[in-house]
């Protein structure tokens, strides 16, 4: 019964969100596009010429974001093991962003270079069980700092969703390692009672601390 008054709630909340009603008024794909163009704007993440990622892109709103701000220049990749409806300009390939066929043919369409910036606002499915959730979530948030360890040029950029609880400290340990400066970030649009923050590490390091590793 809580859980369901708790549901219920939620949509209540949802609806009536400000920024939900922005997103249908101006048809954009998901509140979530307010949370990094504020981002954009205030930390000038955006450069003509580059070459970016969307982690767990769908519905696609951060790609179409991107896409729009950089014009007709640089490459805007969105990777997601959902189905997600194109966006002109942006570039999808569904599947586990861990698996060789979805490596090779973004490495292929890279032809030979490496990414400017790389976004994730991943987030697993979120059972109820707050320790549970804290561990898929830091999970995957492993997964994205590989992925960014692999595939950003040297002075690169990566901007992560995250949630304070089991596990946060120790992965920011690993961004700082990794990276020359990491900037804790609350949008506006994320919502004051989320744990939900957003971690910008700018100066991807050359020779990184821990290449591969599982950021111990």
């Amino acid at each position: 019964m809580s859980r369901s008054k708790s549901s219920a709630g939620w949509l209540r909340e949802h609806f009536n969100d400000v920024y939900v009603k922005k997103a249908q008024a101006e048809g954009v794909r998901s509140r979530a596009v307010y949370k990094l163009e504020e981002l954009i704007d205030r930390d000038r993440l955006l450069k003509p010429g580059m070459a970016v990622v969307d982690l767990g892109a769908a519905p696609g709103g951060w790609s179409q974001l991107v896409r729009q701000r950089l014009g007709d220049s640089g490459k805007v990749f969105a990777l997601d093991i959902l189905p997600m409806q194109s966006i002109a300009g942006v570039d999808f390939l569904q599947g586990d962003f861990r698996e060789e066929t979805v490596v090779q043919a973004l490495e292929a369409r890279l032809e030979g270079q490496k990414l400017d910036l790389v976004l994730s606002d991943m987030a697993p499915n979120m059972s109820g069980v707050a320790l549970a959730d804290q561990i898929r979530a830091m999970a995957l948030a492993e997964l994205a700092l590989d992925f960014s360890r692999q595939w950003l040029k040297p002075g690169g950029a990566f901007l992560i969703k995250l949630f304070q609880g089991a596990g946060f400290d120790d992965y920011l340990r690993s961004l700082r390692a990794d990276f020359s400066r990491v900037t804790m970030r609350k949008p506006k649009a994320s919502r004051a009672r989320s744990r939900e923050v957003y971690a910008l590490a700018t100066g991807r390091k050359a020779a990184a601390a821990h290449p591969g590793g599982n950021g111990a």
